[in-house]
């Protein structure tokens, strides 16, 4: 046999051999990967190792870049479970305490002769039951405003009389306090594209925010630009170092913050999430003791 021809021949042996050791090693380190990857603790922090094989060092290094990203949304998931059992617990004590305080009027009333001093036994327990069904309704409210599902009939909608409508629903509690709020639009006859329910939600809780924690009346802004209405509620506050403009769209916030305050701390959580569920645009921002929180909607030509 020509030895040209015979040393051709091995090489093609020599290669082909190589590649069957290269395709046994790698075939190796997938089967080491694998069963790793089957017998691995959940809660473990082991990663892949690399092996010998080609092409093994880039691919542990993605399935490890993988198991981090699991474990760190494992990590954020018991995290957001963590806060809403706390949270929870804390709007249990909410609902708790006024139904208490009615159960003690009631039992008052049970025992008072006096019919005016009853009158106002029961009054007093009223008052704590209608605090218990608003705590109830906020909490149903924030649940539906969290449904991926939710359905919205967008539709368009003019601004100043809604928010005018809005406002004249809670002339009671503004005249309670002697406020009157100022109301200013740019462009009084502005349409935005809306679901009419949930705008009168955001806005009926960016009023009554307005009017329990404000120090004065708030005033009611709006300013139309670039195919954008920006409707701005402000008003003066009495701790403005309390308050971290950055979380008040968190849900409970208040709650967690001021356990002496009224409300669920739902509402402007319920308010940004019906926002964004319309493609809105919601913020706060806090300059001195004045608080400002903007609702950015798409302007209708």
């Amino acid at each position: 046999m020509d030895t040209s021809l015979l040393a051709i021949i091995l090489l093609v042996v020599g290669v082909g051999m190589g590649a069957l050791l290269a395709s046994a090693r790698y075939l190796g380190e997938m089967r080491r990967i694998a069963r790793f990857l089957r017998e691995r603790d959940a809660e473990s922090n082991a990663r892949v190792t690399a092996g010998a094989a080609p092409g093994v060092t880039e691919l542990a290094e993605a399935v490890n870049a993988e198991l981090d990203r699991g474990a760190q949304a494992h990590i954020e998931a018991m995290r957001r479970q963590q806060e809403f059992q706390r949270d929870l617990s804390a709007l249990s004590h909410d609902i708790r305490t006024p139904l208490m305080g009615a159960k003690g009027y009631l039992q008052l009333a049970c025992d008072e002769g006096d019919p005016e001093v009853r009158a106002r036994h029961l009054e007093a327990a009223a008052s704590r039951i209608d605090a218990t069904t608003e705590l109830l309704d906020q909490l149903f409210a924030y649940t539906k405003s969290t449904d991926p599902d939710l359905a919205l009939k967008m539709e368009p909608v003019a601004l100043k009389p809604f928010v005018e409508e809005v406002l004249l629903g809670q002339y009671p509690a503004f005249e309670e306090r002697g406020w009157e709020p100022a109301v200013s639009f740019d462009d009084a006859a502005v349409m935005v594209e809306a679901d009419r329910d949930a705008l009168a939600r955001i806005l009926t809780n960016l009023t009554v925010n307005a009017l329990r924690h404000g120090a004065a009346a708030p005033a009611i802004g709006c300013r139309c630009a670039g195919g954008h209405a920006v409707l701005r509620v402000a008003n003066a506050v009495a701790d403005p170092g309390g308050i971290d403009a950055e979380r008040l769209f968190d849900r409970f916030y208040q709650a967690d913050a001021s356990r002496g305050a009224k409300g669920s701390g739902l509402g402007l959580s319920v308010a940004a999430n019906l926002a964004h569920a319309m493609d809105m645009g919601i913020s706060a921002s806090l300059e001195g003791d004045v608080l400002s929180i903007a609702l950015d909607m798409h302007a209708l030509p």
